[in-house]
């Protein structure tokens, strides 16, 4: 009996390794990546598929091959993503990273279907607003903050008719004073606190669990200057990618039990 139970984890095993080998042939695309997680969905966070989406705060120098050591890039997702996989090692839990350096509301509108709504993503965490508030700072009326609630609602009831059951997570878009921001802060702190409201907004519309990046970072400041935290005033230095982390996961598991 001992040989033939021996037999048959070795099996489990080795089509455990095959399914994972495909995928890491198949890179950087993981198209059918939600179908092998969807076989035993449940309450419980089994097999579930976490996305990121975002714009360079999420993307992290990412790689977009098989290169496992650097798939999820740099910052809060490869943290939080390592977190719960090292947590949760039973779970068959799979994450994704697809956040690109510079994305607006508009840049995610365009790629939505093949880099999210193909993905079928269980969880579906986005932060996304500081492009779309510089380039309106800089003088293109394009990406207003009436545009990006417009591009924004799009984009989520998109999701929403795509993938009924996913669980949205909203992030709060944030600055700090410094760098150029610093420079422009009157400017920055008007238009960001339009987008973030809005955010809000559509978290509460959506049933969303909304991630309070700026509150973090503002109670941050007592601990330590803003430049310890965030860098140029928009991206976050290592200790700020880790408190994005913590953050995250102090709000997202509220919600979804199965994360501590």
């Amino acid at each position: 009996m001992r040989n033939e139970k021996q037999g048959n984890n070795r099996r489990k095993f080795l089509k455990k390794s095959i399914v994972f080998g495909a995928m890491s042939t198949a890179a950087p695309q993981f198209l059918n990546a939600g179908s092998i997680f969807k076989d035993s969905v449940s309450n419980g966070g089994e097999a579930y598929t976490f996305l990121f989406q975002g714009d360079s705060i999420t993307d992290g120098n990412r790689t977009r091959n098989n290169d496992w050591n650097h798939l999820m890039g740099h910052g809060y997702q490869y943290i939080t993503a390592s977190k719960l996989w090292y947590d949760l090692p039973k779970k068959g839990i799979h994450f994704f990273n697809r956040g690109i350096s510079g994305n607006k509301v508009t840049d995610l509108i365009a790629r939505w279907q093949k880099d999210t709504l193909d993905l079928k993503p269980d969880v579906l965490s986005i932060l996304i607003g500081i492009n779309d508030t510089s380039a309106f700072i800089n003088g293109n009326n394009d990406f207003s903050a009436a545009q990006f609630e417009n591009g924004y609602r799009s984009l989520l009831q998109q999701t929403k008719q795509q993938l009924p059951n996913v669980q949205l997570v909203l992030c709060e878009p944030f600055i700090l004073p410094v760098g150029k921001v610093k420079d422009k802060w009157v400017e920055y702190s008007h238009e960001i606190e339009k987008r973030q409201e809005i955010v809000k907004l559509l978290s509460a519309e959506n049933n969303a669990i909304f991630v309070k990046f700026q509150s973090a970072f503002n109670k941050a400041l007592s601990k330590a200057p803003a430049d310890y935290w965030v860098w140029d005033g928009i991206h976050p230095m290592p200790a700020g990618h880790q408190l994005m982390a913590e953050e995250w996961i102090r709000h997202v598991s509220k919600k979804l039990k199965f994360i501590k």
